[in-house]
């Protein structure tokens, strides 16, 4: 057995209302950190660590069968009981279109959890949380259940060519999930919206708010249109717990045909509530503007199809950046075809795209209403001894408190209110006279 062990980065959070009781409480935004970023990471061969630091263009990679495993024991518990896994690997995100090409991607796989204490990775004792077969995508959302648990892992027991690379995130999310996206579309989100090499749309985020580290999958594909976007939305977003999910398509279908914006527009218009009728968000940019003189003057055709889908829709549809506008100021981005983005004009667009949506998205989400002071139950501005009299109803069943109360009531923040918490709320008490 390989081991790699990594100093425990420091994990901040950005806390939501909590509940006397799992499930009653109503979600508030909040970030959803990572909390697996150089923890002890293990595996049977390849470099463990290799997965999980800050470094996409690194990789875990080793032969199947074998498996990835963190010790999150140093993670306090209340951030692990419910995470998002996310695994990452740069093949093509499905097999569709004219240029397919796949390598190391996991087919068959499971995520599990133990309780065993950290130190040392455990044989035995592993629960199966998630199992997929046949997965025929690049990067996958799991929401998991951990109950706690100090271990998860990713066990491969299949792949393509008997070969697995990969980068595995857990996220905090203890309070649903938040901060969690998937880039789909043509060549141009292919190219641009990855998190290998560059700086990538959550590593942007997280430098304009550290709060912030969203799980951010890739799903451009060269050469496709909107009419295969139609085709797979579903499929995409089956058992995804992903939130907000862009759709890019248009570059392909306008190219040379000034006279299908009407089927782009109804293709889209499929996808934007195949994304509503999930329960997620759809976010749609602007189709990038071009050099190339058989796409430019019908992307600004197709483009006024996008401005008609921000009317009908109005605040259930997230407007992307305007890349119309973007690549009309900046035309040196674009490389020797006119339609694609040069090296530097994928970085300037990711960017951009971070930048418009921090404004548009994490702004909003950042302000989103947060807990009182720890001990303030009756949430007055002040802790008296009315909130151990209300806490300490509330434990004998005799008064219910609203989630913002029991947030604020829950002293150890181990996600529970109990006589523990009442303790703690007695000592401030006494200790401030």
């Amino acid at each position: 057995m390989k081991r790699m062990l990594a100093g425990m980065a420091a994990v901040s959070v950005l806390t939501a209302a909590g509940s006397v009781h799992a499930g009653s409480a109503e979600q508030t935004a909040a970030a959803n950190p990572i909390i697996s970023r150089n923890v002890p990471a293990y595996s049977g061969g390849g470099e463990p660590s290799h997965g999980n630091d800050d470094a996409y263009w690194t990789a875990w990679q080793s032969d199947v069968p074998d498996y990835l495993a963190y010790d999150l024991s140093g993670v306090p518990e209340a951030q692990r009981k419910q995470i998002l896994a996310v695994w990452y690997n740069d093949s093509t995100y499905d097999s569709i279109g004219s240029y397919v090409t796949k390598s190391a991607e996991p087919s068959d796989y499971v995520i599990e959890i133990n309780s065993a204490a950290g130190g040392s990775c455990p044989d035995d004792g592993w629960e199966t949380a998630v199992s997929v077969t046949d997965n025929g995508l690049s990067s996958r959302q799991h929401l998991v259940d951990m109950k706690g648990a100090n271990w998860i892992r990713i066990r491969v027991t299949g792949s393509e060519d008997g070969r697995i690379k990969l980068n595995f995130d857990v996220h905090d999310a203890s309070q649903g999930v938040f901060d969690s996206w998937i880039f789909l579309g043509d060549s141009i989100t292919a190219g641009g919206m990855v998190n290998q090499w560059g700086t990538s749309f959550a590593a942007h985020i997280s430098r304009l708010d550290s709060r912030f580290q969203p799980a951010a999958q890739n799903g451009g594909i060269g050469g496709i249109t909107s009419v295969h976007g139609k085709a797979a939305i579903e499929s995409w977003l089956k058992d995804s717990p992903v939130r907000f999910v862009s759709i890019a398509y248009g570059t392909n279908d306008c190219w040379g045909n000034p006279d299908n914006a009407d089927a782009y527009y109804e293709n889209t218009k499929y996808m934007i509530d195949a994304v509503l009728q999930c329960g997620k968000i759809p976010v749609l940019p602007t189709i990038p503007a071009s050099a190339n003189p058989d796409v430019q003057p019908n992307a600004v055709i197709y483009n006024r199809k996008v401005r008609q889908l921000y009317d009908e829709y109005g605040s259930r549809l997230v407007k992307g950046p305007d890349l119309e506008a973007f690549f009309t100021e900046h035309p040196e981005y674009l490389s020797e075809d006119g339609v694609h983005p040069s090296s530097e004009g994928y970085e300037a667009m990711r960017q951009f795209w971070a930048e418009t949506m921090y404004e548009t998205v994490y702004k909003s989400m950042a302000a989103a209403p947060q807990p009182g002071r720890k001990g303030d139950t009756d949430r007055d501005g002040s802790v008296t001894a009315a909130d151990a009299v209300l806490l300490a109803g509330a434990l004998t069943c005799r008064t219910e408190l609203h989630p913002e109360q029991a947030d604020n009531a829950d002293l150890n923040a181990d996600g529970k209110l109990d006589a523990a918490d009442l303790t703690l709320l007695k000592r401030s008490l006494m200790q401030e006279k």
